[in-house]
């Protein structure tokens, strides 16, 4: 019997930290500071600085596009890792109160601060461009008519996310938890189970991008083609917290996902490569093939990391606490320390693919330092 929210129990006790899960979460940080890194050189040219890619570009263009096939759809997962017992233990009011606070703070840090810092270049250019043809461009203008909530989209779509949560948890009657209830140690899906999932999810990515392809931005989430990834691994990661999966997942797991990884990212570069654009969304038949390819893959190789971090990289040191300690950090302010490199890195003449490697080389130990330095100001660690 559900209990009601009106007689809530006690909160339960505190578990033992995922550090395996903290290790991998520092993981897919990395990947961004790289994604980012790569990103002005390529021929994709989202990033907030760009330069022409020359015919090195296009290994940039596939390193792009196998690494957003999985990168944030594993931060979601592992971000509904931590939700339900943090709902138990703080009940639905203070759970919100506490995400507004540690999402919505950095969301106005961003939005008020570090987006005017990084989009100066192309306020710079729109400007010019405006003078040029006599009219004047204010920048309260700019901001309102490019309005861009940049890398933290993922911070926006987590707070819905969290919203849908909690209303599903009081829909369903559910207060907190009492501590035996809380978690189960159950048996993780087997293969067949997670087969399925991956047909699903390509299915209804596949049907979503007939009216969402990638390459679409609504609401300043750029890569809104692959929301109901991002929403299916939220799920998956509510419901492995509370079934115990991560721990229960055997090694033999880890290891198939790894090898279908390995298959459905040779995939997912043939069918780019052959059909471009159309493998983007519409309803093609080159976009089926995608959906398949990126789901195998984004399901195969999160298996194979989960299990490589809980069996080979559960512990920490001081570097791997420090590292995990900052990432979110990292995460609010990396476009700052890119851009800021893209932009003394200009005068260097290199191919894209050496000039992308150079700025990831540097960019990678600046912007934990950057992340260190804005901890440690006044009241910086209640929200980051």
């Amino acid at each position: 019997m559900t209990q009601p929210v009106n007689q809530q129990a006690a909160p339960p006790t505190t578990a033992p930290r995922l550090l395996h899960v903290d290790n991998l979460r520092t993981a897919l940080m990395a990947l961004v500071v790289i994604h980012h890194s790569v990103i002005a050189y390529s021929n994709v040219q989202g990033w907030y600085y760009t330069e022409p890619a020359d015919s090195s570009g296009g290994l940039l263009d596939l390193l792009l596009v196998v690494n957003q096939a999985f990168f944030m759809g594993a931060f979601f997962l592992v971000s509904g890792l931590f939700v339900p017992r943090s709902y138990d233990r703080k009940g639905a009011g203070q759970f919100l109160r506490e995400r507004l606070l540690r999402l919505g703070a950095p969301l106005l840090l961003w939005l008020l601060l570090i987006r005017p810092l990084v989009t100066i270049g192309r306020y710079t250019a729109a400007a010019e461009a405006a003078a040029r043809q006599g009219t004047d461009l204010p920048y309260w203008k700019f901001y309102l008519l490019h309005y861009t909530p940049g890398p933290l989209w993922f911070v926006e779509v987590l707070l819905v996310f969290s919203a849908l949560y909690v209303l599903w948890r009081r829909l369903a009657g559910q207060g907190r938890r009492a501590p035996e209830t809380a978690t189960a140690t159950g048996r993780a899906p087997g293969a067949a189970a997670i087969a399925g999932f991956v047909i699903g999810l390509s299915l209804v990515t596949y049907v979503w991008r007939m009216v969402a392809p990638m390459g679409v931005t609504v609401l300043g989430l750029p890569s809104f083609g692959y929301l109901p990834q991002y929403a299916a691994l939220f799920v998956v990661g509510l419901i492995a917290a509370r079934r115990g999966w991560l721990e229960s997942l055997p090694g033999a797991a880890g290891r198939a996902g790894f090898a279908t990884a390995a298959g459905a990212a040779v995939a997912l570069v043939l069918v780019v490569g052959a059909f471009g654009e159309t493998s983007l969304g519409h309803g093609t038949l080159p976009s089926l093939l995608m959906a398949v390819s990126e789901s195998a893959f984004a399901v195969g190789i999160i298996l194979g990391l989960v299990v490589l971090f809980r069996e080979r990289l559960g512990r920490q040191g001081r570097l791997r606490r420090f590292l995990s300690t900052h990432a979110f950090t990292v995460y609010v302010t990396h476009p700052a320390v890119i851009v800021a490199l893209n932009h003394a890195l200009s005068g260097v003449e290199a191919p894209s693919i050496a000039k992308a490697a150079l700025l990831t080389a540097i960019a990678l130990p600046l912007c934990w330092a950057a992340a260190y330095v804005v901890r440690a100001l006044p009241g910086a660690r209640k929200v980051l």
